[in-house]
């Protein structure tokens, strides 16, 4: 708790017009591109949308001219196939420009932890950051 008796979980919420709150993302996993705060979890959405994808994650990487830019991790579901292009051309449609991820990168599995959680920190040593 801080000094004014508040609790902070790290989770981003948001409400709507009757006060119902919706937990959008945490966050750590957010990054700012080009000074727009980006939510992982509205882009991961996005993806799952998509037939071939199995599983995802998108995590935040440096980049010279936006500070931070997403890059999605993706496991195929098996047998369904997909390119970098297809995937970005579809998050386009679904996606404000400033979230769409500027990679791509395909991987067998994500690791996982014993509760079934994505490990985001464990992703960075997969992906080159």
């Amino acid at each position: 708790m801080d000094d004014e008796g508040w609790f902070h979980t790290g989770d981003l919420a948001k409400y709507d017009e009757e006060w119902y709150f919706y937990i959008v993302d945490r966050k750590k996993d957010m990054f700012i591109s080009g000074g727009e705060n980006v939510y992982p979890a509205e882009i991961e959405a996005a993806l799952y949308r998509h037939p071939a994808v199995g599983m995802c994650a998108v995590v935040g990487v440096p980049d010279a001219k936006w500070g931070e830019v997403g890059k999605a991790c993706v496991v195929l579901k098996p047998g369904a196939t997909a390119t970098e292009e297809e995937l970005i051309a579809f998050m386009q449609d679904h996606l404000a420009r400033y979230k769409v991820p500027k990679s791509v990168v395909f991987l067998s599995e994500l690791p996982i932890s014993a509760a079934g959680k994505v490990l985001k920190r464990e992703i960075g040593k997969l992906v080159d950051r």
